[in-house]
């Protein structure tokens, strides 16, 4: 009689290629993780909100200025943040929040990005640590999940670049 899972080394064999599979969804195609605190209100709530990441977008690949990011918080080893980038290498940025402070300006170095949260008074960002090095971006937010309700489709939300163009017309 046939065993059910085969030779035992077979079953070894299989187990070892779903976690590789597992772990090159997750690493390079999309993952999702939570996330809370109010540096990125009204965008994101403060709690019970999980995210969808693209994985693709990874040292900065293909971030574009008002886009989402996951990336590694440089003053805390370990630790993942979400922003907004606000400028990209070449890129002109005010170096302080408006109003506050001086009106100074920098220039986002190469391999670097600018990124800030859009709940200014309450985010650590580019304005306190600097401009991100672009090595340390783990993927771009694509949507949001917030368990409302019972009808599963109603959970997701694009997340959308939040910029709006100037236009220029003069206001009357």
């Amino acid at each position: 009689m046939p065993s059910l899972l085969g030779h035992p080394f077979r079953v070894l064999i299989y187990t070892i290629k779903a976690f590789a599979l597992g772990h090159v969804a997750v690493t390079y195609g999309y993952s999702c993780g939570y996330g809370w605190g109010p540096s990125m209100l009204p965008t994101f709530l403060t709690m019970d909100e999980w995210f969808v990441t693209d994985r693709s977008y990874r040292r900065g690949r293909g971030v574009r200025v008002g886009d989402c990011v996951v990336y590694s918080i440089p003053v805390e080893p370990g630790e993942e943040g979400i922003k907004r980038v606000l400028g990209l290498p070449g890129d002109y940025v005010l170096l302080n929040s408006p109003g506050v402070g001086s009106g100074n300006m920098i220039q986002v170095p190469k391999g670097h990005c600018y990124i800030v949260g859009d709940n200014l008074p309450w985010s650590r960002d580019s304005r306190d640590f600097g401009p991100l090095p672009m090595g340390l971006i783990k993927g771009k937010v694509i949507a949001k999940v917030s368990m409302n309700g019972w009808w599963p489709f109603n959970w997701f939300s694009k997340v959308e670049s939040g910029l709006q163009p100037v236009s220029n017309s003069p206001k009357t």
